[in-house]
């Protein structure tokens, strides 16, 4: 039977987005012209939750939107080559990614392709609930909820109330 151990319980969850909002308003000193963009499927969960927090501390309505990367990654032979992975123009604007989970950076990687096909943003950040290292590429997060030390063997799950009716981050 797979060894559990719970990274972060509901609480943790919340405490990090919390956290993660907080220091984005202080990176940036506002958020005129920001998008949040969420890397399906739970980075929109994630993103729509960092919306609620920024709007709950600063009043500011911070724009969501989804984004699917699966025609731009380099390590899946499931690339549809018709559409964008969103309609949106990012010109000049500050756009911050959103993921569950930061492993190799691939995901990542593709989703900055996709980004720079929709526009030439003023400028890009990365926010992730969970960083397990193994980097294979040279990308890093600017806003972390949890660094947690893996191995390649094992496997990071986030679950998110809006899709799997509960939140949790736990390691098997």
């Amino acid at each position: 039977m797979e060894e559990k151990r719970i990274l972060m319980d509901e609480a943790a969850m919340m405490r990090a987005i919390r956290r993660i909002s907080h220091e984005i308003l202080e990176k940036n000193k506002g958020l005129h012209d920001a998008l949040l963009i969420g890397i399906e499927s739970r980075g929109v969960y994630l993103a729509q939750r960092l919306q609620r927090e920024i709007r709950a501390i600063e009043g500011v309505d911070v724009a969501v939107e989804p984004m699917n990367v699966a025609m731009y990654r380099d390590d899946r032979d499931t690339r549809p080559k018709n559409g964008m992975p969103f309609e949106l123009d990012t010109t000049d604007k500050l756009v911050i990614l959103v993921d569950d989970v930061l492993y190799t950076g691939r995901t990542i990687r593709s989703a900055l392709n996709a980004l720079m096909e929709a526009g030439r943003p003023r400028a890009i950040q990365l926010a992730v609930l969970v960083d397990r290292g193994h980097r294979e590429l040279p990308i890093r997060a600017d806003f972390v909820g949890k660094n947690v030390p893996t191995s390649h063997t094992e496997i990071v799950k986030v679950f998110m109330q809006e899709q799997d009716g509960l939140d949790s981050v736990i390691i098997q």
